[in-house]
């Protein structure tokens, strides 16, 4: 739990903690292991912490770390947890009760447990419910301060999506993902060659024990820098276009269990681990070219009037008036109407069910019977057809996601390591 506190004043409730249970030792005192800026990391917190850890490494069958290095790791996330909380703090980010309660319900579905039956579990692993409960707000907290922060020192220009677009991974409809682990022997900024060579030095002898069969979940979490480190080194599932560069080339027609050497990237040194592959199939997707003369109802025209005019729109078609003339004249769906009546090429899920069902049941080059649907009365002219890998809409946002997502964990580490640097950090031994 983090409070807001003086650096003057958290150093006296620390000192006053610690004097306290010297001169009364049958009193069991909680103490301070860490005062960070306005807030402190309290010793019940790292305990519960290591515990939580603990429990996870033995429901993976993962070998234990030795104690003083697992709790320098849960320390530093800590530690870093803290900044984040209190900076959220300051940025007004609230987690409602609302979005708790959706969180844990989705946890629960993924255990395939109703909330309930979630709860039950948590009680009977002799864990309160209610410090699982603010310890995930504290989680999306921590996520959603991440998000505002890192996505806002993320610029996609024109030219990065017109040179995504052109690369040949930009042009892949479908692209196979990786369910990746990593180990990260970071590189400050400003390092010095003899700090490069050292963390290179280090992560080629790791490289070595991980293909002599070393574990590599706790060797993540006994040596790894990276954010993930307490969890194994566990990244999930990432698409090669998610990863920095270097990490995708490296990762390019690698099969489940392998382990690559080193990979240079301006964070520092990762050893990245395949634990399974997926996908790589194309998505093909069906398109219709079509046009639309809308009518919609209003107070000078009742619904039973908008019928009697769309059914004599669709009469003088019938009779050869071109469609594009008279979607300008009538149509009043403004966007399509100014351009003949034109929706481009459409595919399911942009369009009410009605219009869907329409578009999808009328013959290329014909015209539709006039019907109905909550915006108002349409004539459809199905003009061509086609299966496409994307649309260009579909593709362009994928690219800016995707350059979003690669940058975003670089970024996420340049500013972890920038609001760290930036701290008063004062450990406790």
């Amino acid at each position: 739990m983090t409070f807001k506190l003086g650096k003057l004043v958290a150093a006296t409730i620390a000192s006053t903690l610690i004097s306290l249970s010297a001169h009364a030792q049958e009193i069991p005192l909680d103490r301070v292991v860490a005062i960070v800026n306005d807030g402190i990391v309290l010793q019940s917190e790292l305990n519960a912490r290591i515990d939580t850890i603990r429990d996870q490494l033995r429901e993976r069958d993962t070998a234990q770390p030795q104690y003083s290095v697992l709790r320098k790791q849960v320390l530093d996330r800590l530690v870093l947890d803290s900044l984040q909380l209190q900076l959220a703090q300051q940025r007004g980010i609230r987690i409602s009760d609302r979005q708790l309660a959706l969180s844990l319900e989705n946890i629960a579905r993924q255990n395939n447990m109703s909330l309930d039956q979630f709860r039950e579990a948590i009680v009977a692993e002799g864990k309160s419910f209610d410090t699982v409960r603010e310890q995930i707000r504290r989680e999306l907290l921590i996520t959603q301060v991440q998000r505002s922060v890192v996505n806002s020192r993320i610029r996609v220009t024109e030219q990065d999506l017109l040179n995504y677009l052109e690369s040949d991974e930009g042009k892949a409809t479908s692209n196979p993902e990786f369910n990746l682990s990593n180990i990260l022997f970071a590189v400050p900024t400003q390092a010095s060659p003899a700090m490069i060579q050292e963390a290179e030095k280090k992560a080629k002898a790791l490289y070595l024990e991980l293909k002599s069969g070393k574990d590599f979940a706790q060797s993540a979490i006994s040596y790894s820098n990276a954010p993930n480190a307490l969890k194994g080194g566990e990244l999930g599932w990432r698409k090669l276009n998610e990863l920095p560069l270097q990490l995708s080339a490296a990762l390019k027609n690698t099969e489940a269990g392998t382990i690559t050497p080193p990979i240079r990237t301006p964070g520092g040194f990762h050893i990245i681990k395949v634990n399974d592959t997926r996908g790589g199939e194309k998505v093909l997707i069906n398109q219709t070219q079509v046009s639309h003369i809308l009518l919609k109802p209003s107070e000078i025209r009742s619904n039973a009037q908008t019928r009697l005019k769309i059914r004599e729109l669709a009469q003088r078609l019938q009779q050869g008036e071109p469609f594009a003339q008279l979607a300008k004249e009538y149509s009043d769906d403004p966007g399509s109407g100014s351009e003949g009546g034109s929706m481009g090429w459409t595919q399911n899920g942009q369009m009410v069910p009605e219009f869907e069902q329409m578009m999808n049941s009328t013959p290329i080059g014909q015209l539709s019977e006039p019907f109905q649907t909550k915006f108002g009365w349409h004539i459809l002219w199905v003009q061509d057809r086609r299966t496409q890998d994307v649309g260009t809409e579909m593709i362009e946002n994928r690219a800016r996601n995707s350059i979003r997502k690669r940058r975003f964990n670089e970024e996420l580490e340049n500013w972890l390591r920038e609001i760290h640097s930036q701290a008063y950090i004062e450990i406790k031994e």
